[in-house]
C-alpha cells in the first residue's frame, strides 16, 4: 500500500471508529457477546466500526472467538 493510499484510507475512517486502544480494552467482552450469538455490533457500535477498518484487531477478535469456542467445546 502506498503512502498516499494509507493517507486516503485514514481520511475515509468512520467517525465512530473507537480506535485500537478502546477496541482492545473491550475486545474480550465483544468476543464473549458474539460467542453467545448476541448482536455485539449493536451493543458496541464504536468497536464494530473499528473492527470493520482494522485487520489486526479483527484477527485478534478471531483468535479470542476461537479460544472461547474451544473452551466451550471442552465443557
Amino acid at each position: 500500500m502506498s503512502d498516499l493510499s494509507r493517507v486516503l484510507r485514514f481520511l475515509d475512517t468512520d467517525p465512530q471508529d473507537s480506535g485500537c486502544d478502546e477496541a482492545m480494552e473491550l475486545l474480550h467482552v465483544y468476543a464473549e457477546v458474539l460467542a453467545r450469538d448476541e448482536d455485539a455490533a449493536h451493543l458496541y457500535p464504536r468497536v464494530a466500526a473499528h473492527l470493520r477498518a482494522c485487520g489486526p484487531c479483527r484477527e485478534d477478535l478471531q483468535g479470542l472467538l476461537a479460544a472461547i469456542r474451544t473452551d466451550v467445546d471442552r465443557h
